[in-house]
């Protein structure tokens, strides 16, 4: 079984490695659906936390969409969930933005079948998307901590998935949220949108959002960035993470360990001061 998860996710993205990491908890989660009574054991507990900032244009956010609606559907991707030691994860979706902006979108649910993966794609598939202001990057750990904290689930791992194309810009600093949530055995990985890159900087790009995400974002037990630099790796990125996620296999020869991360001298403050030079700038009419 390993074999065939390890031929399933060897894509062509790259793959970068962890931080330290952490979170708390801030605004009140829905109810959770359809759970017993005891916590029901699972092999995973995931929350999708996806970027849903103006930043990200209407086509970007519906490949994004599709792309996590076309993963449940796929086989290999529900034959990977089957195969673990209970055959079965909780999954929920939530919706990011500024630090007011979580809404989650598919709520806590129990996937242990192709039926029960449709399920997950459809509820998604028939939610419009929303779009809100701002890029609270620790507003989303905190309140996807709270997610993991409050379920119906207990899990072998409990994994965040980030995905966002800016830095942290508003809301509490990112990193002594991501530190905490690493301190309570949370893993956080990350999907970096960088479909700019090379392109005429504006004043809310940067260029290493991969090496912002490495060095201030993720952290964990085989933590990891995968970046998408194209419209066209939405859907191929989105599978691969999941695919990893599920699986909780680690890639050796795309996995970087931690010591061998490179020194970019990531400033994790950086987005804060982007915003701060815009209010304090020319740039506001």
């Amino acid at each position: 079984m390993i074999k065939l998860v390890r031929a399933l996710v060897a894509a062509t993205l790259t793959v970068s490695a962890p931080l330290a990491a952490t979170a708390q908890s801030p605004a009140q989660p829905p109810p959770v659906r359809s759970q017993p009574q005891s916590p029901a054991q699972v092999d995973l507990e995931l929350v999708l936390a996806v970027d849903i900032s103006l930043s990200m244009d209407l086509e970007e956010q519906r490949l994004q969409r599709d792309g996590y609606v076309a993963a449940f559907r796929d086989p290999d991707i529900q034959r990977t969930i089957q195969s673990g030691g209970k055959g079965r994860i909780a999954v929920t979706y939530l919706e990011w933005a500024g630090p007011g902006s979580q809404t989650v979108v598919v709520p806590w649910m129990l996937v242990d079948s192709p039926a029960a993966a449709e399920a997950f794609a459809t509820e998604l598939e028939r939610t419009q998307i929303s779009r809100a202001r701002m890029t609270s990057i620790s507003a989303a750990l905190e309140f996807s901590g709270k997610l993991l904290k409050e379920n119906a689930f207990k899990g072998e791992r409990q994994v965040i998935d980030v995905s966002g194309d800016g830095p942290n810009n508003s809301g509490k600093p990112v990193t002594p949220i991501r530190d905490a949530l690493l301190a309570d055995g949370v893993i956080i990985n990350g999907l970096p949108i960088l479909l700019h890159e090379g392109a005429t900087s504006g004043l809310f790009d940067l260029s290493n959002l991969d090496a912002y995400y490495e060095q201030c974002v993720i952290g964990g037990q085989g933590a990891f960035v995968i970046p998408i630099r194209a419209k066209s790796e939405f859907g191929t990125a989105i599978r691969r993470k999941l695919m990893l996620e599920i699986s909780g296999i680690a890639l050796e020869p795309r996995i970087v360990p931690a010591q061998s991360r490179r020194a970019d001298g990531i400033d994790c403050l950086v987005g804060e001061q982007q915003w701060r030079r815009y209010m304090d700038g020319p740039y506001r009419n």
